[in-house]
């Protein structure tokens, strides 16, 4: 075979191949293990407000979020997040099999502060902020503009069961707080990704 039609064939096969790029690279994050890349003090991370999102390319929700956990379960990587059961982040959640967690900078505390208190039962509120919805392969939501997206595949759901509260923390909690009692959800780390 000539050393032309050799060369020909192989540019035909590498063209054919699919981007290798992934679409978070194209949106200018890289791919990090949060095992060894993760340097945020867990004990802080949630208290400072993150961005929980769920559902697909039909129809997603994102709120703000100052509860979670980090750490393994099940010998796996996990993050475990809350959702209040009059959130309409819950249905999102609750039909979901993959969420995603995103910090923003400091100077994006607007997103944050509209992102929890604005539903999403009375409009867009990303379209409303601006914010760009891009996708992962697996088809979880995640915001360009997040500096780190953590997707996690949810391993179990369940709402907190009042017979089981040990303390008065939860119980005062819940004695005024209309949003009712918050679902935990526990995922599996399964990619994430910072700029």
């Amino acid at each position: 075979m000539k050393k032309s039609m050799i060369t020909a064939l192989l540019v035909s096969l590498m063209m054919s191949l699919p981007n290798s790029m992934s679409a978070q690279e194209e949106n200018g994050f890289k791919k990090i293990n949060v095992r060894e890349d993760f340097t945020e003090n867990g004990f802080q991370w949630f208290h400072d407000a993150e961005l929980l999102a769920a559902g697909n390319k039909e129809k997603s929700n994102a709120m703000t979020i100052g509860w979670g956990g980090i750490g393994t379960l099940w010998g796996r990587t996990s993050l475990t997040v809350y959702v209040a059961e009059k959130r309409y982040t819950k249905e999102f959640m609750d039909k979901a099999e993959y969420f995603t967690v995103m910090t923003l900078g400091v100077e994006n505390s607007k997103v944050l502060n509209y992102m929890g208190s604005k539903s999403g039962r009375d409009g867009d509120k990303a379209a409303a902020l601006g914010l760009h919805t891009a996708y992962t392969s697996n088809g979880t939501p995640y915001y360009t503009e997040a500096e780190m997206v953590i997707e996690c595949k949810i391993m179990y759901a369940a709402p907190f069961n009042p017979q089981y509260f040990k303390s008065d923390v939860p119980k005062r909690m819940y004695q005024f707080f209309p949003a009712g009692i918050h679902s935990m959800y526990i995922g599996e780390v399964v990619n994430a990704w910072r700029k």
